[in-house]
């Protein structure tokens, strides 16, 4: 029996428009606290606390982001949300006060949150299900090479041109984004004749609330290693090629995602997810154990060190795509923008504890590898609340 066509072209356009719109939001992201700090004289605090307006306020507008998807023309919502995440660029080229700055940082936050759950969700609407693991994860793979390039661009384009160039630059980039982005064909939705009541449901996916929990004791791990990685590593007495971990941990993502998409389309998303978060706690564990590494052996500590990127990368790679399979098939069809929404909002919250209890752990204990270590402990829960609640949930009420 022969396949059902993954790689089409709205397939296609949909991943390159996914690429370049991560690839413009990578481009400023290592860039935007030596501007705050070069253009608005800001301290590192104040630096903190503008950068992190974006990540609430995409956090905040998820579950409403879902609601609209799911109400009005998906492709639509899609292309002017696009639209307004590049217009937004000009913002930051023209704030010429911190206040102004801040708005539209805020505003780009909104706008991002809205966006990337309404590129989720088209890919589902234009990957046949039999695919839809597969599909999503090489739609992945395209977020994991924009996070191993954009940033080594940026730093590279830093040491040569202006900052409005490089603005200028993410301009474009998402321009050509939105021409493949408008390039997708999406089925045609059907309207409701009746209207459902408002209800929490129409937000957040009820029945990938437990899901939803066990996603979120994930994220908060991850949220601590891409805050606090840097730092660790200078307790460690490892101090250059820190770019190289994200790298490693990105083609770790990438690979996985190329062989884990193809097993969750077998029926296999309860396994999928469970090797995955056994990986990740093993790799936690080692990184909480590298200050007792590293008075035997710095050669041992540096290796060790740089290993544990390549195991997240295969371990969250695994889970990525399987989770929001999950999440997808739990929802109907009219439900299917909640369901991405609820998903990402799981994650971001996950990743939002994370950024703030690494460092009051830190500050507690005597250095940054009780963080790591009370990250295992979150896996830990988290393969506790998918293997005892989550899958049997899963298995009673999956609708495909």
């Amino acid at each position: 029996m022969a396949k059902d066509k993954l790689w089409t072209g709205s397939f296609i356009c949909a991943c390159c428009g996914n690429f370049l719109l991560f690839f413009a939001f990578y481009l400023l992201l290592p860039l935007l606290p030596l501007y705050l700090i070069e253009t608005f004289q800001t301290g590192a605090t104040a630096v903190g606390v503008i950068l992190s307006c974006y990540t609430v306020a995409a956090l905040a507008i998820r579950p409403f982001s879902g609601f609209i998807l799911d109400t009005f023309d998906r492709k639509t919502v899609y292309l002017i949300t696009y639209f307004l995440f590049v217009v937004v660029f000009f913002g930051y080229i023209y704030s010429k006060i911190i206040a102004l700055f801040v708005i539209f940082r805020i505003l780009h936050g909104f706008i991002f949150g809205t966006v990337t759950t309404a590129n989720n969700t088209i890919v589902v609407d234009i990957t046949p299900s039999s695919r839809r693991g597969e599909g999503l994860g090489y739609f992945g793979v395209a977020n994991n090479l924009a996070m191993a390039t954009g940033p080594m661009l940026a730093l590279f384009m830093h040491n040569i041109y202006s900052y409005n160039t490089i603005f200028y630059t993410s301009i474009i980039v998402g321009a050509l984004g939105f021409l493949f982005a408008s390039c997708i064909k999406t089925p045609h939705k059907e309207k409701c004749v009746d209207k459902e009541p408002l209800s929490f449901d129409r937000f957040f996916l009820k029945k990938g609330l437990i899901a939803g929990f066990s996603l979120m004791f994930l994220g908060v791990p991850y949220g601590m290693t891409t805050s606090y990685v840097a730092l660790y590593g200078q307790e460690l007495g490892i101090t250059s090629s820190m770019g190289l971990f994200f790298s490693i941990m990105a083609i770790g993502l990438i690979v996985s995602r190329l062989f884990s998409g193809k097993m969750v389309d077998k029926g296999k998303i309860p396994l999928v997810i469970n090797v995955g978060i056994i990986i990740s706690i093993v790799a936690y564990l080692l990184f909480s154990a590298l200050p007792w590494v590293n008075a035997e052996s710095a050669l041992l500590c540096r290796i060790a060190f740089f290993t544990v990127p390549a195991m997240l990368g295969i371990g969250y790679g695994m889970m990525f795509p399987a989770f929001n399979t999950l999440f997808v098939n739990l929802a109907p069809h009219n439900r299917r923008a909640t369901a991405n929404s609820t998903y990402l909002t799981s994650w971001d919250i996950g990743i939002g504890i994370g950024l703030v209890l690494g460092g009051h752990l830190a500050d507690f204990g005597s250095g940054l590898w009780i963080s790591f270590f009370a990250g295992s402990i979150s896996n830990c829960i988290a393969l506790f609340l998918f293997v005892r609640y989550a899958i049997p949930h899963f298995l009673r009420n999956k609708l495909r």
